[in-house]
Protein backbone atom coordinates (compact mmCIF):
# COMPACT_ATOMS: atom_id res chain seq x y z
CA UNK A 1 0.00 0.00 0.00
CA UNK A 2 1.23 3.49 -0.41
CA UNK A 3 2.73 6.14 1.44
CA UNK A 4 -0.48 7.57 1.56
CA UNK A 5 -2.36 5.23 3.88
CA UNK A 6 -1.06 6.94 7.68
CA UNK A 7 -2.12 5.90 11.18
CA UNK A 8 -5.31 8.53 11.99
CA UNK A 9 -5.80 10.01 14.89
CA UNK A 10 -8.12 7.22 16.16
CA UNK A 11 -5.08 4.56 15.29
CA UNK A 12 -2.78 6.43 17.05
CA UNK A 13 -4.72 6.47 19.72
CA UNK A 14 -4.91 2.95 19.53
CA UNK A 15 -1.19 2.65 19.43
CA UNK A 16 -0.62 4.81 21.99
CA UNK A 17 -2.82 2.42 24.24
CA UNK A 18 -0.84 -0.64 23.00
CA UNK A 19 2.26 0.55 24.66
CA UNK A 20 1.45 1.19 27.62
CA UNK A 21 -0.03 -2.26 27.76
CA UNK A 22 2.05 -4.63 30.72
CA UNK A 23 4.46 -6.67 29.31
CA UNK A 24 4.05 -5.01 25.59
CA UNK A 25 6.78 -4.69 23.80
CA UNK A 26 8.24 -4.46 20.13
CA UNK A 27 8.66 -7.88 19.94
CA UNK A 28 5.20 -9.06 21.26
CA UNK A 29 4.41 -12.46 19.94
CA UNK A 30 1.01 -11.44 19.50
CA UNK A 31 1.16 -9.05 18.01
CA UNK A 32 4.45 -9.24 15.51
CA UNK A 33 7.32 -11.03 16.18
CA UNK A 34 10.96 -9.61 15.98
CA UNK A 35 12.50 -9.89 12.51
CA UNK A 36 14.14 -13.82 12.51
CA UNK A 37 11.96 -14.82 15.29
CA UNK A 38 9.73 -18.12 14.08
CA UNK A 39 6.11 -17.29 13.16
CA UNK A 40 3.14 -18.61 15.09
CA UNK A 41 2.66 -20.85 11.94
CA UNK A 42 6.10 -22.14 11.25
CA UNK A 43 5.98 -24.78 13.93
CA UNK A 44 2.70 -26.18 12.45
CA UNK A 45 1.11 -26.17 9.20
CA UNK A 46 -2.61 -25.31 8.59
CA UNK A 47 -5.10 -28.42 8.08
CA UNK A 48 -5.98 -26.40 4.99
CA UNK A 49 -4.42 -27.04 1.70
CA UNK A 50 -5.42 -23.55 0.58
CA UNK A 51 -3.89 -21.90 3.96
CA UNK A 52 -0.66 -23.84 3.20
CA UNK A 53 -0.65 -22.67 -0.54
CA UNK A 54 -1.13 -18.93 0.76
CA UNK A 55 1.54 -19.37 2.75
CA UNK A 56 4.02 -21.15 -0.01
CA UNK A 57 3.31 -18.37 -1.98
CA UNK A 58 3.77 -15.33 0.68
CA UNK A 59 6.91 -17.42 1.76
CA UNK A 60 8.32 -17.15 -2.22
CA UNK A 61 7.19 -13.49 -2.71
CA UNK A 62 8.66 -11.96 0.28
CA UNK A 63 12.02 -14.21 0.37
CA UNK A 64 15.15 -12.22 0.38
CA UNK A 65 15.79 -13.40 -3.38
CA UNK A 66 12.63 -10.90 -4.60
CA UNK A 67 14.86 -8.23 -3.36
CA UNK A 68 11.39 -5.64 -2.04
CA UNK A 69 9.92 -6.64 -5.46
CA UNK A 70 10.55 -2.55 -6.52
CA UNK A 71 8.96 -2.19 -10.16
CA UNK A 72 11.47 -1.94 -12.38
CA UNK A 73 14.30 -3.99 -10.56
CA UNK A 74 15.29 -7.69 -11.59
CA UNK A 75 13.52 -8.72 -8.64
CA UNK A 76 10.01 -7.35 -9.58
CA UNK A 77 10.64 -9.31 -12.93
CA UNK A 78 11.58 -12.50 -10.93
CA UNK A 79 8.06 -12.14 -9.32
CA UNK A 80 6.08 -11.81 -11.71
CA UNK A 81 7.21 -14.74 -13.56
CA UNK A 82 6.47 -16.87 -10.14
CA UNK A 83 2.86 -15.15 -10.35
CA UNK A 84 2.64 -15.72 -13.87
CA UNK A 85 3.25 -19.60 -13.20
CA UNK A 86 1.28 -19.57 -10.35
CA UNK A 87 -1.70 -18.49 -12.59
CA UNK A 88 -1.63 -21.47 -14.82
CA UNK A 89 -0.83 -23.93 -12.07
CA UNK A 90 -4.24 -22.09 -10.50
CA UNK A 91 -6.19 -23.27 -13.83
CA UNK A 92 -6.41 -19.32 -15.19
CA UNK A 93 -5.00 -19.38 -19.07
CA UNK A 94 -2.96 -16.01 -19.83
CA UNK A 95 -5.14 -12.81 -19.96
CA UNK A 96 -2.26 -10.07 -20.99
CA UNK A 97 -1.08 -9.02 -24.34
CA UNK A 98 -0.59 -10.98 -27.82
CA UNK A 99 -1.72 -14.20 -26.22
CA UNK A 100 0.91 -14.22 -23.31
CA UNK A 101 0.77 -13.79 -19.10
CA UNK A 102 2.13 -9.60 -19.16
CA UNK A 103 0.88 -6.35 -20.16
CA UNK A 104 3.93 -3.79 -20.18
CA UNK A 105 3.45 -0.78 -18.18
CA UNK A 106 5.43 2.15 -20.06
CA UNK A 107 7.06 4.23 -17.24
CA UNK A 108 8.83 7.42 -16.50
CA UNK A 109 11.43 7.07 -13.00
CA UNK A 110 12.46 10.37 -12.00
CA UNK A 111 15.74 11.17 -9.35
CA UNK A 112 16.06 14.41 -7.64
CA UNK A 113 19.55 15.74 -7.31
CA UNK A 114 20.27 17.41 -4.00
CA UNK A 115 22.75 19.96 -5.14
CA UNK A 116 20.73 21.84 -7.81
CA UNK A 117 17.48 22.09 -4.82
CA UNK A 118 16.72 25.52 -4.23
CA UNK A 119 14.16 27.39 -2.50
CA UNK A 120 14.14 31.16 -1.15
CA UNK A 121 11.83 33.37 0.63
CA UNK A 122 12.37 36.79 0.55
CA UNK A 123 10.45 39.50 2.35
CA UNK A 124 11.06 43.42 1.27
CA UNK A 125 14.89 43.09 1.77
CA UNK A 126 14.95 40.19 3.68
CA UNK A 127 15.80 37.07 1.93
CA UNK A 128 16.22 33.39 3.87
CA UNK A 129 16.96 30.37 1.79
CA UNK A 130 15.71 27.01 3.52
CA UNK A 131 17.73 24.07 3.78
CA UNK A 132 17.33 20.97 1.35
CA UNK A 133 16.61 18.13 3.01
CA UNK A 134 15.89 19.18 6.17
CA UNK A 135 13.22 22.33 5.85
CA UNK A 136 12.45 21.51 1.79
CA UNK A 137 11.67 18.28 -0.70
CA UNK A 138 11.33 19.33 -4.20
CA UNK A 139 9.83 16.98 -6.39
CA UNK A 140 10.55 15.61 -9.19
CA UNK A 141 9.81 17.48 -12.57
CA UNK A 142 8.59 14.90 -15.32
CA UNK A 143 8.66 16.88 -17.76
CA UNK A 144 12.18 18.72 -18.07
CA UNK A 145 15.40 18.20 -16.40
CA UNK A 146 15.95 21.94 -14.99
CA UNK A 147 13.02 23.91 -13.73
CA UNK A 148 13.19 27.02 -11.90
CA UNK A 149 10.63 30.11 -10.52
CA UNK A 150 11.40 33.26 -9.22
CA UNK A 151 7.19 34.61 -8.47
CA UNK A 152 4.51 36.07 -5.86
CA UNK A 153 3.02 33.24 -3.70
CA UNK A 154 -0.47 33.11 -3.04
CA UNK A 155 -2.07 30.54 -0.18
CA UNK A 156 -4.70 28.81 -1.50
CA UNK A 157 -5.69 27.39 2.27
CA UNK A 158 -6.30 23.32 1.75
CA UNK A 159 -6.35 23.93 -2.36
CA UNK A 160 -10.30 22.42 -2.16
CA UNK A 161 -12.84 23.18 -4.95
CA UNK A 162 -16.13 21.74 -3.82
CA UNK A 163 -19.31 23.51 -4.67
CA UNK A 164 -21.65 21.05 -3.76
CA UNK A 165 -20.48 21.48 -0.45
CA UNK A 166 -20.40 25.07 -0.48
CA UNK A 167 -16.65 25.36 0.14
CA UNK A 168 -14.45 27.11 -2.64
CA UNK A 169 -10.47 27.62 -1.34
CA UNK A 170 -9.94 29.41 -5.13
CA UNK A 171 -12.39 31.93 -4.29
CA UNK A 172 -11.37 35.66 -5.57
CA UNK A 173 -7.93 34.58 -5.96
CA UNK A 174 -5.86 35.15 -9.37
CA UNK A 175 -2.90 32.18 -9.02
CA UNK A 176 -1.66 32.94 -12.74
CA UNK A 177 1.90 32.67 -12.85
CA UNK A 178 2.17 32.64 -8.92
CA UNK A 179 3.27 29.98 -6.64
CA UNK A 180 0.48 28.10 -4.93
CA UNK A 181 1.07 27.20 -1.31
CA UNK A 182 -1.36 25.20 0.24
CA UNK A 183 -1.96 23.01 2.91
CA UNK A 184 -2.60 19.46 3.14
CA UNK A 185 -6.07 17.80 3.92
CA UNK A 186 -9.30 18.79 3.56
CA UNK A 187 -12.55 20.41 6.20
CA UNK A 188 -13.07 18.29 8.42
CA UNK A 189 -17.12 18.88 8.56
CA UNK A 190 -16.70 17.34 4.91
CA UNK A 191 -17.77 13.38 5.24
CA UNK A 192 -15.15 11.02 5.26
CA UNK A 193 -15.41 10.02 1.70
CA UNK A 194 -15.30 13.37 0.21
CA UNK A 195 -12.24 14.79 3.08
CA UNK A 196 -10.53 11.93 1.19
CA UNK A 197 -11.17 12.58 -2.51
CA UNK A 198 -10.13 16.46 -1.80
CA UNK A 199 -7.21 15.66 0.29
CA UNK A 200 -5.71 13.95 -2.54
CA UNK A 201 -2.62 16.06 -4.07
CA UNK A 202 -3.19 14.90 -7.29
CA UNK A 203 -6.43 16.93 -7.11
CA UNK A 204 -4.72 19.74 -5.46
CA UNK A 205 -2.28 19.71 -7.85
CA UNK A 206 -4.66 19.71 -10.70
CA UNK A 207 -6.89 22.32 -9.33
CA UNK A 208 -3.67 24.80 -9.11
CA UNK A 209 -2.47 23.47 -12.66
CA UNK A 210 -5.96 24.70 -14.32
CA UNK A 211 -6.03 28.33 -12.83
CA UNK A 212 -2.50 29.00 -13.95
CA UNK A 213 0.04 28.57 -10.73
CA UNK A 214 3.45 27.94 -12.47
CA UNK A 215 4.64 26.63 -9.02
CA UNK A 216 3.14 24.81 -5.70
CA UNK A 217 4.37 24.17 -2.29
CA UNK A 218 2.84 21.91 -0.09
CA UNK A 219 2.97 22.86 3.78
CA UNK A 220 3.63 20.46 6.47
CA UNK A 221 1.83 21.06 9.86
CA UNK A 222 2.69 19.50 13.14
CA UNK A 223 -0.35 16.89 12.71
CA UNK A 224 1.04 15.43 9.27
CA UNK A 225 4.29 14.83 10.73
CA UNK A 226 3.02 12.94 13.77
CA UNK A 227 1.34 10.77 10.88
CA UNK A 228 4.31 10.74 9.02
CA UNK A 229 7.74 12.33 10.58
CA UNK A 230 9.01 14.54 8.33
CA UNK A 231 13.07 12.54 9.69
CA UNK A 232 11.58 9.40 7.33
CA UNK A 233 10.52 11.40 4.42
CA UNK A 234 14.10 13.25 4.41
CA UNK A 235 15.70 9.99 5.04
CA UNK A 236 14.52 8.53 1.61
CA UNK A 237 14.68 12.01 -0.83
CA UNK A 238 16.58 10.01 -3.34
CA UNK A 239 14.09 7.23 -3.91
CA UNK A 240 12.81 7.81 -7.27
CA UNK A 241 9.35 8.53 -8.15
CA UNK A 242 7.77 7.46 -11.46
CA UNK A 243 4.26 8.03 -13.62
CA UNK A 244 2.85 6.72 -16.34
CA UNK A 245 3.98 7.18 -20.32
CA UNK A 246 1.94 7.95 -22.81
CA UNK A 247 2.81 7.43 -26.21
CA UNK A 248 4.01 10.34 -27.14
CA UNK A 249 6.72 9.81 -24.05
CA UNK A 250 5.75 12.38 -22.17
CA UNK A 251 4.42 11.70 -18.50
CA UNK A 252 0.88 10.92 -17.95
CA UNK A 253 -0.63 13.33 -15.06
CA UNK A 254 2.39 15.28 -14.85
CA UNK A 255 0.96 19.18 -14.86
CA UNK A 256 3.79 20.12 -16.97
CA UNK A 257 2.23 24.07 -15.98
CA UNK A 258 4.25 23.90 -12.73
CA UNK A 259 7.81 24.15 -12.93
CA UNK A 260 8.54 23.68 -9.48
CA UNK A 261 6.70 21.21 -7.00
CA UNK A 262 8.29 21.07 -3.48
CA UNK A 263 7.12 20.46 0.49
CA UNK A 264 8.29 22.23 3.39
CA UNK A 265 8.93 20.75 7.10
CA UNK A 266 6.22 21.90 9.57
CA UNK A 267 9.52 23.57 11.25
CA UNK A 268 9.91 25.83 8.32
CA UNK A 269 6.68 26.47 7.79
CA UNK A 270 6.09 29.91 9.86
CA UNK A 271 9.12 31.53 7.31
CA UNK A 272 6.84 31.43 4.31
CA UNK A 273 4.20 32.96 6.34
CA UNK A 274 6.23 36.04 7.41
CA UNK A 275 4.67 39.20 7.40
CA UNK A 276 1.40 38.09 7.90
CA UNK A 277 -0.82 38.23 11.07
CA UNK A 278 -1.41 34.58 12.14
CA UNK A 279 1.26 31.77 12.05
CA UNK A 280 1.19 28.35 10.18
CA UNK A 281 -0.24 26.47 13.01
CA UNK A 282 -3.11 29.11 13.35
CA UNK A 283 -3.49 28.87 9.67
CA UNK A 284 -3.67 25.31 9.99
CA UNK A 285 -6.61 25.23 12.56
CA UNK A 286 -8.59 27.38 10.53
CA UNK A 287 -7.99 25.55 7.47
CA UNK A 288 -8.98 22.14 8.61
CA UNK A 289 -12.45 24.20 10.51
CA UNK A 290 -13.35 25.15 6.69
CA UNK A 291 -13.02 28.69 8.09
CA UNK A 292 -10.20 30.17 6.46
CA UNK A 293 -10.00 32.20 2.97
CA UNK A 294 -6.75 32.47 0.97
CA UNK A 295 -4.91 35.90 0.33
CA UNK A 296 -1.72 37.08 -1.60
CA UNK A 297 1.13 36.59 0.44
CA UNK A 298 3.63 39.04 0.78
CA UNK A 299 6.71 36.87 -0.27
CA UNK A 300 8.16 35.75 -3.00
CA UNK A 301 9.12 32.63 -3.09
CA UNK A 302 12.29 31.23 -5.82
CA UNK A 303 12.66 27.38 -6.16
CA UNK A 304 14.66 25.09 -8.20
CA UNK A 305 15.17 21.44 -9.37
CA UNK A 306 17.31 19.32 -11.20
CA UNK A 307 15.38 16.08 -12.08
CA UNK A 308 17.00 13.03 -14.12
CA UNK A 309 14.05 10.95 -15.97
CA UNK A 310 14.31 7.92 -17.89
CA UNK A 311 11.67 5.39 -19.50
CA UNK A 312 10.76 2.55 -18.15
CA UNK A 313 8.99 -0.76 -18.50
CA UNK A 314 7.06 -2.85 -16.27
CA UNK A 315 4.54 -5.34 -16.20
CA UNK A 316 1.31 -6.41 -14.85
CA UNK A 317 0.62 -10.14 -14.38
CA UNK A 318 -2.72 -11.02 -16.22
CA UNK A 319 -4.93 -14.22 -15.91
CA UNK A 320 -8.27 -15.20 -17.53
CA UNK A 321 -11.02 -17.35 -16.30
CA UNK A 322 -13.47 -17.75 -19.22
CA UNK A 323 -17.21 -17.41 -18.40
CA UNK A 324 -20.18 -19.48 -18.88
CA UNK A 325 -22.61 -17.62 -20.78
CA UNK A 326 -22.23 -16.13 -24.04
CA UNK A 327 -24.77 -13.37 -23.47
CA UNK A 328 -22.40 -12.04 -20.63
CA UNK A 329 -19.01 -13.10 -22.58
CA UNK A 330 -18.08 -9.22 -22.64
CA UNK A 331 -18.97 -7.97 -19.21
CA UNK A 332 -15.66 -9.09 -16.84
CA UNK A 333 -14.74 -8.86 -13.56
CA UNK A 334 -11.26 -7.98 -12.57
CA UNK A 335 -9.66 -8.88 -9.79
CA UNK A 336 -6.51 -7.14 -8.45
CA UNK A 337 -3.75 -6.78 -5.76
CA UNK A 338 0.25 -5.33 -6.59
CA UNK A 339 2.79 -7.08 -6.47
CA UNK A 340 5.06 -4.83 -6.37
CA UNK A 341 6.59 -3.66 -3.00
CA UNK A 342 9.57 -0.69 -2.34
CA UNK A 343 12.49 -2.79 -2.51
CA UNK A 344 15.98 -2.18 -0.73
CA UNK A 345 16.34 0.78 1.55
CA UNK A 346 17.51 1.86 4.72
CA UNK A 347 19.20 -0.98 6.90
CA UNK A 348 17.06 -1.69 10.02
CA UNK A 349 18.49 -3.59 12.46
CA UNK A 350 21.33 -5.23 9.87
CA UNK A 351 18.43 -5.72 7.26
CA UNK A 352 18.11 -3.25 4.24
CA UNK A 353 15.36 -5.57 1.98
CA UNK A 354 11.81 -4.83 2.49
CA UNK A 355 10.40 -7.95 1.58
CA UNK A 356 6.87 -6.92 2.06
CA UNK A 357 5.15 -9.97 3.51
CA UNK A 358 1.62 -8.43 4.37
CA UNK A 359 2.09 -5.57 1.90
CA UNK A 360 1.25 -7.30 -0.19
CA UNK A 361 2.71 -11.13 -0.98
CA UNK A 362 0.09 -12.11 0.97
CA UNK A 363 -3.03 -10.10 -1.42
CA UNK A 364 -1.53 -11.67 -4.43
CA UNK A 365 -1.12 -15.49 -2.80
CA UNK A 366 -4.74 -14.90 -1.10
CA UNK A 367 -6.14 -13.54 -4.95
CA UNK A 368 -4.41 -16.21 -6.56
CA UNK A 369 -6.08 -19.32 -4.19
CA UNK A 370 -9.72 -17.45 -5.23
CA UNK A 371 -8.33 -17.82 -8.82
CA UNK A 372 -8.05 -21.29 -8.33
CA UNK A 373 -11.24 -22.04 -6.56
CA UNK A 374 -13.40 -20.72 -9.28
CA UNK A 375 -11.29 -22.53 -11.72
CA UNK A 376 -12.33 -25.67 -10.09
CA UNK A 377 -15.96 -24.91 -9.53
CA UNK A 378 -18.15 -26.92 -11.06
CA UNK A 379 -20.16 -24.81 -13.04
CA UNK A 380 -17.88 -21.64 -14.38
CA UNK A 381 -19.14 -18.20 -13.32
CA UNK A 382 -21.69 -17.01 -16.24
CA UNK A 383 -19.34 -13.90 -16.51
CA UNK A 384 -15.49 -13.85 -17.37
CA UNK A 385 -12.87 -13.02 -14.56
CA UNK A 386 -9.51 -11.52 -15.12
CA UNK A 387 -7.15 -11.70 -11.94
CA UNK A 388 -4.09 -9.18 -12.34
CA UNK A 389 -0.81 -8.97 -10.11
CA UNK A 390 -0.78 -5.04 -10.86
CA UNK A 391 2.98 -3.04 -10.53
CA UNK A 392 3.61 0.12 -9.22
CA UNK A 393 1.03 0.39 -6.42
CA UNK A 394 3.69 2.08 -4.52
CA UNK A 395 4.24 4.78 -7.40
CA UNK A 396 0.64 5.90 -7.27
CA UNK A 397 -1.44 2.95 -8.14
CA UNK A 398 0.11 3.23 -11.79
CA UNK A 399 -0.26 -0.71 -12.49
CA UNK A 400 -3.83 -0.02 -11.98
CA UNK A 401 -4.57 3.24 -13.49
CA UNK A 402 -2.71 1.68 -16.69
CA UNK A 403 -5.42 -1.58 -16.82
CA UNK A 404 -7.94 0.31 -15.91
CA UNK A 405 -7.58 2.84 -18.91
CA UNK A 406 -6.34 -0.17 -21.19
CA UNK A 407 -7.77 -3.35 -20.23
CA UNK A 408 -6.33 -6.58 -22.43
CA UNK A 409 -9.40 -7.89 -23.74
CA UNK A 410 -10.02 -6.85 -26.68
CA UNK A 411 -13.66 -5.92 -26.47
CA UNK A 412 -16.38 -5.89 -23.57
CA UNK A 413 -16.12 -4.10 -20.72
CA UNK A 414 -14.64 -4.28 -16.76
CA UNK A 415 -17.93 -4.36 -14.68
CA UNK A 416 -16.97 -4.50 -10.59
CA UNK A 417 -13.42 -5.08 -8.95
CA UNK A 418 -12.35 -6.66 -6.61
CA UNK A 419 -9.32 -5.42 -4.84
CA UNK A 420 -7.20 -7.12 -2.05
CA UNK A 421 -4.13 -5.01 -0.16
CA UNK A 422 -2.86 -5.71 2.68
CA UNK A 423 -4.88 -7.64 5.29
CA UNK A 424 -3.13 -7.35 8.49
CA UNK A 425 -3.74 -11.50 9.79
CA UNK A 426 -1.39 -11.32 12.39
CA UNK A 427 -4.50 -12.38 14.72
CA UNK A 428 -7.49 -14.78 14.33
CA UNK A 429 -11.00 -12.89 13.31
CA UNK A 430 -14.42 -13.95 13.08
CA UNK A 431 -14.98 -11.40 10.68
CA UNK A 432 -14.02 -9.26 7.24
CA UNK A 433 -14.08 -5.92 6.28
CA UNK A 434 -15.31 -5.08 2.67
CA UNK A 435 -14.16 -1.30 2.51
CA UNK A 436 -16.18 0.68 -0.23
CA UNK A 437 -19.43 -1.77 -0.11
CA UNK A 438 -21.81 1.15 0.50
CA UNK A 439 -21.72 3.04 -2.67
CA UNK A 440 -22.63 0.49 -5.00
CA UNK A 441 -24.71 -2.73 -5.18
CA UNK A 442 -21.73 -4.78 -4.26
CA UNK A 443 -22.82 -4.69 -0.71
CA UNK A 444 -25.58 -7.00 -1.23
CA UNK A 445 -23.49 -9.65 -3.18
CA UNK A 446 -21.17 -9.14 -0.51
CA UNK A 447 -23.46 -9.85 2.41
CA UNK A 448 -25.20 -13.16 0.78
CA UNK A 449 -21.39 -14.39 -0.03
CA UNK A 450 -20.78 -14.07 3.58
CA UNK A 451 -24.01 -15.43 4.92
CA UNK A 452 -22.69 -18.94 3.08
CA UNK A 453 -18.99 -18.43 3.77
CA UNK A 454 -20.77 -17.93 7.81
CA UNK A 455 -18.32 -14.73 8.18
CA UNK A 456 -19.32 -11.88 10.00
CA UNK A 457 -19.39 -8.42 8.15
CA UNK A 458 -17.55 -5.97 10.16
CA UNK A 459 -17.61 -1.63 9.00
CA UNK A 460 -14.59 -0.36 8.22
CA UNK A 461 -12.60 0.47 11.97
CA UNK A 462 -11.23 3.85 10.85
CA UNK A 463 -13.34 4.98 8.10
CA UNK A 464 -11.49 8.74 8.58
CA UNK A 465 -8.16 6.95 7.00
CA UNK A 466 -10.93 6.44 3.63
CA UNK A 467 -8.25 4.10 2.01
CA UNK A 468 -11.04 3.44 -0.55
CA UNK A 469 -8.82 5.94 -2.30
CA UNK A 470 -5.93 4.99 -1.49
CA UNK A 471 -5.49 1.87 -3.10
CA UNK A 472 -5.34 -0.28 -6.47
CA UNK A 473 -9.45 -0.03 -6.37
CA UNK A 474 -9.84 3.83 -6.79
CA UNK A 475 -8.22 3.11 -10.08
CA UNK A 476 -11.31 0.99 -11.15
CA UNK A 477 -13.82 3.70 -9.75
CA UNK A 478 -12.20 6.46 -11.36
CA UNK A 479 -13.17 4.46 -14.68
CA UNK A 480 -16.70 5.07 -13.65
CA UNK A 481 -16.20 1.02 -12.60
CA UNK A 482 -18.07 -0.71 -9.19
CA UNK A 483 -15.13 -1.15 -6.77
CA UNK A 484 -14.40 -3.06 -3.44
CA UNK A 485 -11.17 -3.48 -1.29
CA UNK A 486 -11.14 -6.92 0.85
CA UNK A 487 -9.89 -6.46 4.51
CA UNK A 488 -9.20 -8.61 7.22
CA UNK A 489 -11.31 -8.64 9.69
CA UNK A 490 -11.54 -6.73 13.27
CA UNK A 491 -13.38 -9.44 15.72
CA UNK A 492 -11.13 -11.46 17.85
CA UNK A 493 -11.35 -14.83 17.70
CA UNK A 494 -8.61 -15.45 20.25
CA UNK A 495 -9.31 -13.46 23.79
CA UNK A 496 -5.51 -13.25 24.07
CA UNK A 497 -5.00 -11.22 20.35
CA UNK A 498 -6.83 -8.41 19.33
CA UNK A 499 -6.64 -8.10 15.87
CA UNK A 500 -6.91 -4.60 16.18
CA UNK A 501 -3.98 -4.21 18.25
CA UNK A 502 -2.54 -6.34 15.80
CA UNK A 503 -3.04 -4.59 12.71
CA UNK A 504 -2.35 -0.87 14.43
CA UNK A 505 0.88 -2.42 15.87
CA UNK A 506 2.22 -3.12 12.08
CA UNK A 507 1.24 0.03 10.97
CA UNK A 508 3.28 1.66 13.54
CA UNK A 509 6.42 -0.71 13.55
CA UNK A 510 6.72 -2.52 10.65
CA UNK A 511 4.87 -0.93 7.45
CA UNK A 512 6.95 -0.29 4.94
CA UNK A 513 10.00 -1.43 6.95
CA UNK A 514 12.44 -4.57 6.83
CA UNK A 515 10.12 -6.44 9.58
CA UNK A 516 7.14 -6.76 7.17
CA UNK A 517 8.52 -10.15 6.25
CA UNK A 518 7.17 -14.22 5.90
CA UNK A 519 8.06 -14.63 10.17
CA UNK A 520 5.07 -12.45 10.90
CA UNK A 521 2.45 -14.79 12.76
CA UNK A 522 0.17 -14.71 9.78
CA UNK A 523 -2.61 -16.21 10.33
CA UNK A 524 -3.17 -18.47 6.73
CA UNK A 525 -6.25 -20.11 7.73
CA UNK A 526 -7.97 -16.68 7.94
CA UNK A 527 -6.05 -16.25 4.47
CA UNK A 528 -7.60 -18.88 2.99
CA UNK A 529 -11.21 -17.65 4.44
CA UNK A 530 -10.63 -14.12 2.86
CA UNK A 531 -9.60 -16.27 -0.69
CA UNK A 532 -13.35 -18.08 -0.59
CA UNK A 533 -14.92 -15.50 0.35
CA UNK A 534 -13.07 -13.46 -2.70
CA UNK A 535 -14.44 -16.33 -4.79
CA UNK A 536 -17.77 -16.63 -3.49
CA UNK A 537 -18.22 -12.92 -4.04
CA UNK A 538 -16.94 -13.07 -7.52
CA UNK A 539 -19.72 -15.70 -8.31
CA UNK A 540 -22.42 -13.72 -7.33
CA UNK A 541 -21.13 -10.73 -9.59
CA UNK A 542 -20.63 -13.21 -12.32
CA UNK A 543 -23.95 -14.88 -12.31
CA UNK A 544 -26.34 -12.02 -11.35
CA UNK A 545 -28.67 -10.71 -14.10
CA UNK A 546 -27.53 -7.12 -14.23
CA UNK A 547 -23.87 -6.40 -13.69
CA UNK A 548 -23.00 -4.03 -10.80
CA UNK A 549 -24.07 -0.07 -10.46
CA UNK A 550 -23.51 2.65 -8.05
CA UNK A 551 -26.06 3.37 -5.77
CA UNK A 552 -28.51 6.44 -6.40
CA UNK A 553 -26.80 10.06 -5.04
CA UNK A 554 -23.48 8.27 -4.44
CA UNK A 555 -20.46 10.81 -4.74
CA UNK A 556 -18.36 8.14 -6.90
CA UNK A 557 -20.99 7.75 -9.12
CA UNK A 558 -21.70 11.16 -9.38
CA UNK A 559 -18.16 12.13 -9.80
CA UNK A 560 -17.15 8.78 -12.02
CA UNK A 561 -20.05 6.85 -12.74
CA UNK A 562 -21.87 9.08 -15.32
CA UNK A 563 -24.71 10.01 -12.74
CA UNK A 564 -26.83 12.98 -13.02
CA UNK A 565 -25.67 14.85 -9.20
CA UNK A 566 -28.21 15.12 -7.34
CA UNK A 567 -30.36 18.65 -7.11
CA UNK A 568 -28.63 19.49 -10.39
CA UNK A 569 -25.60 20.62 -8.22
CA UNK A 570 -22.00 19.88 -10.06
CA UNK A 571 -20.02 17.42 -7.13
Amino acid sequence: MPLARRLSPAALALAAAVALLPGLSACQRDAAPEAGAPSATAAERSQDPAANRIEDDVRTLADDRMQGRETGTPGYDLAAEYAAERFADAGLVPGGEDGGWFQRVPLLRATIAAESARFGVRLGDEATTLDFQHQFLPMANFNRPEAAIDAAAVFVGQAVHAPALGHDDFAGLDLRGKVAVMFGGAPERFDDTRRAFHASLAEKLRGVAERGAAGAVLVSTAADEVRTPWARSAAAWDRPSMRLRGADGRGIDTWPELQVVARVSAAAADTLFAGGDRSAAQLADQARAGTLRGFDMPVRLSLAVHTRVEPLDSRNVVGLLHGGDPAVADEYIVHTAHLDHVGIGIEVDGDAIYNGALDNALGVAIMTEAARELAAADEAPRRPQLFVAVTAEEQGLLGSQWFARHPTISDGALVANINIDMPVLTAPSRDVVPIGVEHSSLKAVVDAAAREIGVKVSPDPFPEEAVFVRSDQFSFVREGIPALYLDGGIEAADPDRDPKVSATWFMRNCYHRPCDQADLPINYDDAARLARLSARIAQGIADADARPAWNDGDFFGEHFGGQAPAGGIEP
